[in-house]
């Protein structure tokens, strides 16, 4: 396994490195022949320092400096995203060109035209800036979208109830307190009677939710049945994840990890550890049914699992609605092609009987703060029972 993981690691450089470098020369004979007095050894100094700043925030977080390790993981994020887009459109053109030198139907005096040549490189450019930016704009503008759902069981002398659900709000210094702000101020529109935090709250690290005070956001939360969250791979990913929790719980938040509440005697709310925690704690973790063994099944029960996975463990196990987050719909296009080869459901609302599913696209970002092909979203559940 050590050797797997050592061969796989030189392999994914190599591939990161080719990548990067066929990038940098398509980059260089267009801006070089535009720019003369532009030094090629500059260019390169500069365009890899870009290309592996993520890398270096990530490798050297415990030795830069605090302030240049956010700018560099800033900068690479960005980065991550275009060269994504970059590997898409450059080989088009460049197809396309060569494809293009072999039509005979093309007159020879475009074939051989160089500033044709550099136009192409230079728009295919321009479309990959483009892309990005309104990627960046998208990302920090959250919807919020509405599903209307029956469940046929009796909650007593509750009719209905206001859910409110967040999913992969990835907090730290690219999604900061800012942004959260701007949710809390958007969940407390919503009149939420219940507001659940579906993981992926925190963004692998505790120190920048201390540093920018993020917990006083959450405290101004307001629901009548309270405020309960659920762990995501990412609260596991950095090491930190009880002081996570405990930094959620000191800011209002009821974690729910393998167990369930009762709310106002009328339904049950239950919350899983998520997957990552077996591969990071190296424990188990409970199965719905042992969390179920005490539950009056006959009342509405609502699952908050971070990753849709397994759905049918819930379904067979009486669960009524199940909220989850985790897929991002690959955040960016056409990463989707993934998710939905990998989800039953990737994204939306799916029904299976009586048992319900609804997945979140999030409302943060992981990696590039980009989002192209879908938009961040907060989750109003209106809920009728029979």
């Amino acid at each position: 396994m050590k050797n797997f993981l050592i061969i796989f690691v030189i392999i994914s450089i190599g591939i990161f490195g080719i990548i990067n470098y066929y990038i940098g020369m398509r980059g260089w004979q267009n801006v070089g022949s535009l720019i003369p007095f532009l030094n090629s050894k500059v260019y390169w100094i500069v365009f890899w320092v870009i290309a592996l700043s993520y890398i270096i925030s990530k490798i050297g977080e415990k030795y830069i400096p605090a302030g240049i390790e956010s700018y560099l993981n800033l900068i690479g994020a960005y980065w991550l995203a275009a060269m994504l887009y970059f590997i898409i459109i450059l080989p088009t053109v460049d197809i396309i060109r060569i494809l293009g030198v072999k039509a005979s139907f093309i007159p020879i005096g475009i074939k051989q035209n160089a500033a044709l040549k550099t136009t192409a490189g230079l728009l295919a450019f321009f479309v990959v800036i483009a892309l990005v930016a309104y990627g960046s704009f998208n990302a920090r503008n959250a919807k919020v979208v509405n599903y209307d759902i029956n469940i046929q069981k009796s909650a007593g002398s509750l009719n209905k109830l206001n859910i409110v659900m967040v999913s992969d709000i990835h907090l730290g210094d690219i999604v900061d307190n800012k942004r959260l702000q701007n949710m809390v101020e958007k969940i407390n529109a919503e009149n939420p009677d219940l507001v659940l935090l579906v993981g992926d709250i925190v963004d692998e690290k505790v120190e920048p939710f201390k540093r920018q005070h993020m917990g006083e956001s959450f405290s101004k939360l307001k629901a009548k049945y309270g405020v309960y969250a659920v762990t995501g791979n990412h609260e596991y990913i950095g090491g930190e994840s009880e002081q996570i929790v405990k930094e959620l719980e000191l800011s209002g938040i009821k974690v729910l990890r393998d167990n369930y509440v009762k709310i106002d005697d009328a339904l049950y709310l239950v919350g899983r550890e998520d997957l990552a925690s077996e591969r990071f704690k190296g424990t188990k973790r409970k199965t719905i049914s042992s969390i179920l063994d005490n539950i009056d099944v006959s009342k509405p029960i609502i699952l908050m699992d971070h990753q849709p996975q397994k759905l049918e463990e819930a379904q067979n196990s009486g669960v009524d609605l199940q909220l989850s987050g985790h897929t991002h719909r690959g955040q960016m296009f056409p990463n989707e092609i993934f998710t939905r080869k990998l989800y039953e459901i990737d994204w939306g609302y799916l029904r299976k009987g009586n048992f319900n599913v609804i997945v979140s696209l999030g409302y943060g970002t992981w990696g590039p703060p980009i989002r192209i092909g879908n938009s961040p979203e907060i989750v109003r559940v209106h809920l009728t029972f029979k």
